[in-house]
């Protein structure tokens, strides 16, 4: 059969009934590790349904014990990427997490701002666990002001809070605090995380402006936690891709998240990944009960 021919008879077309994925693309760096970044990023899209499309912002060699290696992608290939990504008929929810740089940063903002997607979710990684900068002063100045502004929501944890607000945060009422001060930064709303702090209950805050409330889950015992913040986020902006408004994307991301940790495993020796796809098959499984 012809080419033509096969066009007019829709050979390769999706089958009746088959609903296209929804799309999400996510802009952040590459973990060599697999646990965090686009990996995870990707993993997470592809457990609930969706497409992933990406940008990758720096290339990471790392694992457990930090990150060994970093190398920024030029600000240009960077928005080029993104670009590409959108089209007639293509627009997908963003989520942002790694940008390395105030370059990137400024890139990234400049295509956000002229292709105004659907839905922006920032994870603003600001260091890695092991306490190296992914994020220099000029790329977090720069962060605050020429992105927080575009975007839906902040997803920041308690350290990178600190770091953005410049001062300590202390209990459930200066979590609340800090997140309204984020928001009047100029996002939409935030999400602060409250994972570092110690205690059976792990509680995060989120906040609009209209509502603000507080969002509970029973901490997880286990290590294996790499990817995490990536996973939230990405969850989140999976839920607004699918048509959820924002209080529920969180709800919905949170939920899955939780799910994640409980599923996470070790990589070998080391602390290993959160687990995405068995958060997707418990929280299917419990759906079907």
């Amino acid at each position: 059969m012809s080419r033509k021919a096969a066009r007019a008879a829709g050979a390769g077309r999706p089958e009746r009934g088959f609903r296209a994925p929804f799309l999400v693309l996510c802009v952040a760096g590459a973990d060599s590790s697999g646990c965090a970044g686009i990996a995870a990023d990707l993993r997470t899209v592809a457990a609930l349904g969706g497409h992933g499309m990406l940008s990758i912002t720096a290339v990471t060699a790392q694992d457990a014990r930090g990150v060994r290696a970093l190398s920024a992608i030029p600000p240009r290939l960077v928005r080029a990427q993104i670009e590409s990504c959108f089209g007639p008929g293509v627009s997908p929810v963003v989520k942002i997490g790694m940008l390395a740089n105030a370059a990137v940063v400024r890139a990234v903002s400049a295509v956000i701002r002229s292709r105004r997607p659907p839905g922006v979710v920032l994870d603003p990684v600001l260091q890695a666990t092991s306490g190296r900068p992914l994020l220099d002063a000029a790329g977090r100045r720069a962060l605050l002001d020429r992105l927080l502004p575009l975007v839906d929501l902040v997803t920041p944890n308690l350290p990178e809070a600190e770091a953005l607000l410049g001062r300590r945060i202390r209990g459930v009422g200066g979590m609340v605090e800090a997140a309204r001060a984020l928001r009047e930064l100029g996002a939409g709303a935030v999400l602060l995380k409250g994972g570092h702090r110690r205690g059976a209950e792990m509680v995060d805050i989120f906040t609009d402006g209209a509502t603000t409330f507080l969002l509970r889950a029973p901490r997880v015992a286990t290590p294996d936690t790499r990817g995490t913040g990536c996973v939230l986020s990405t969850a989140i902006a999976c839920n607004l891709a699918r048509g959820l408004d924002l209080r529920d994307a969180v709800r919905h991301g949170k939920e899955f998240v939780t799910e994640s940790i409980r599923g996470a495993y070790p990589l070998g020796r080391q602390r290993g990944p959160v687990h995405p796809a068995a958060a997707a098959a418990a929280l299917a499984k419990g759906a079907r009960r």
